[in-house]
């Protein structure tokens, strides 16, 4: 049986972990967690707040995730979608889905992210 998510992965090329670092860290409020030695020589980071870890490995042929994405659950929607366009990140609210506020992003790569927040 399923019994939780551990982890996402998300794509990203060859190089970009300061800019992924600086996104998920500073401008997400994420914690950066040590890979495993035999994982870290591939590049890429993980990240982690609270049981959300989101990992972000390089690919060769890398091309960000338009679609396909993770959804975090977040609080105080309106603050942390401030937090975002305050460092420059985009923020593109989306009223489709009843009893939630929710918006997207994408990181510095391209990837798409999907923040939300149940109305209650």
């Amino acid at each position: 049986m399923i019994a939780d998510v551990d982890h996402v992965q998300l794509a990203a090329p060859a190089g970009s972990e300061d800019a992924l670092r600086t996104y998920y860290a500073d401008v997400l409020g994420m914690t950066e967690i040590p890979k495993p030695p035999a994982l870290a020589v591939r590049g890429g980071c993980w990240f982690r707040t609270g049981r959300v870890q989101l990992h972000l490995g390089i690919e060769a042929d890398f091309r960000p995730a338009r679609k396909a994405h993770p959804g975090l659950r977040v609080t105080g929607i309106d603050a942390f979608a401030a937090r975002l366009e305050s460092h420059g990140a985009p923020v593109a609210w989306d009223d489709s889905l009843p009893g939630h506020r929710r918006f997207y992003s994408d990181d510095p790569v391209g990837n798409r992210l999907e923040f939300l927040e149940p109305v209650t």
